[in-house]
């Protein structure tokens, strides 16, 4: 069975960066698509990044240039690297897989002096 594990959040300093990680075990990374997504205190959960099943990569207007998403197959895991990171950034940070529509339990990022 697929198991998603989300780490990398924590403090940071305004432009500062993180790493997020991603973990499926047990898939094969170009079976599914895997999205990056956020949701900020009291707004809605939206797309960062994406890679499609075949390596294509796409970000959102606000992260694009600052952002990186990649994916390490053998080891069955994906990145966010977040660059020149601002306190607009914070957020709780969500990995989804589109293969069974899983979700991570989400890790929080903070951008903050």
């Amino acid at each position: 069975q697929v198991q998603l594990v989300e780490s990398g959040g924590g403090l940071v300093q305004p432009g500062g960066s993180l790493r997020l990680s991603c973990l499926l075990s047990q898939l094969a990374l170009t079976r599914s698509a895997v999205t990056w997504y956020r949701q900020a205190p009291g707004g809605q959960r939206e797309v960062v990044a994406y890679v499609l099943k075949g390596g294509t990569t796409d970000y959102a207007a606000s992260v694009k240039y600052r952002f990186t998403i990649s994916r390490d197959i053998p080891k069955h895991t994906v990145y966010l690297q977040m660059n020149s990171l601002s306190p607009e950034d914070t957020s709780v940070y969500y990995c989804n897989c589109e293969h069974g529509n899983l979700w991570g339990q989400g890790t929080r990022v903070t951008v903050s002096s």
